[in-house]
């Protein structure tokens, strides 16, 4: 019966020391392995074995990406409060030996260490809004995500972690600055809107003047050439009657006839003309004898002005 307890006993201590000597590493994560508190290797994910009651997994660390939000107040440098919701991005370097020795041991535990990473987040944060004005700080999203892994990266990289990404989910200010930042921007609203309705109305009015400068010009130009024309035929018509004035003139010459029969001629016509296509209008001219032989002997001289130029 002794025998039969020894042996049972002896069975149960056997399999709970094969039981103890596999450690199954989850997938994702590493497990790093202590002999009497002194750190002595690091198990990859899947089946692994250790010495029983020897070997103690101490901690088991997680290389996948995590993240965390952040809420927090910061302090321009012209005294506004400024409010920032972000989410943070980060994971462990590699799986490097001295990497997950840095990860396990640097802090006492997770809840330390992600105490030390936001609050090192906040205050570079804070340090750099402190250098801008309140104006400038919704502009400014990617300069401060840039500072801020700029100076923890290092730091970071110390503990066994890489800062992967830092968005700025939202930037809000105090109440009152909000309005006041609303007025100013509808402020310069109005302010664009009344300089675009005066370039509009001036080069409207420029418009305006250039069309009227252009339809002056044009009738100018027209009414000179109109002039011109005008000229022109009433010089043609002058010199069509002195050619044939003095066409006619010599034609009487060599029939031996008095050319003041043409002159005359012509002021009875004139005088025709003036009757038929008066409209009622009131014309004076001189009938008399001493005046027609005024008119003809105006026309005699012109005659002979046209012949001199030949």
């Amino acid at each position: 019966m002794d025998s039969m307890i020894g042996f049972v006993v002896s069975f149960v201590v056997v399999l709970l020391l094969l039981f103890s000597a596999f450690v199954t590493v989850q997938q994702g994560t590493v497990a790093v392995i202590t002999i009497f508190g002194k750190f002595q290797r690091v198990m990859n994910p899947g089946l692994n074995i250790k010495i029983p009651f020897i070997e103690t997994v101490f901690r088991r660390v997680s290389v996948q990406n995590r993240s965390a939000e952040l809420e927090f107040q910061a302090t321009t440098i012209d005294q506004a409060n400024v409010h920032f919701t972000a989410m943070l991005l980060f994971s462990v370097v590699n799986h490097a030996e001295e990497t997950i020795k840095n990860v396990a041991f640097k802090f006492v535990d997770e809840q330390n260490f992600m105490q030390a990473l936001v609050r090192s987040v906040e205050g570079s944060v804070r340090g750099f809004v402190a250098t801008k004005k309140q104006s400038e700080i919704l502009a400014l999203r990617r300069e401060i995500v840039e500072d801020v892994k700029d100076q923890l990266d290092h730091t970071l990289e110390g503990w066994g972690y890489h800062l992967i990404d830092l968005q700025m989910n939202d930037i809000t200010f105090d109440e009152a600055i909000m309005r006041s930042m609303a007025q100013v921007v509808a402020s310069n609203n109005l302010k664009a809107a009344a300089e675009n309705e005066g370039q509009a109305l001036l080069i409207t009015k420029t418009k305006q003047a250039e069309a009227e400068g252009n339809a002056i010009r044009i009738a100018a130009e027209a009414e000179r050439q109109a002039a011109q024309l005008r000229g022109q035929g009433i010089a043609l018509f002058r010199e069509e009657v002195a050619k044939g004035m003095t066409q006619a003139a010599k034609e009487m010459q060599a029939a031996q006839m008095d050319t003041s029969a043409i002159l005359f001629s012509m002021w009875t016509e004139s005088l025709k003309h003036f009757a038929e296509y008066g409209k009622g209008n009131v014309i004076l001219l001189d009938g008399s004898t001493e005046g027609m032989a005024r008119t003809m002997h105006q026309m005699m001289s012109l005659t002979q002005l046209q012949e001199q130029k030949k």
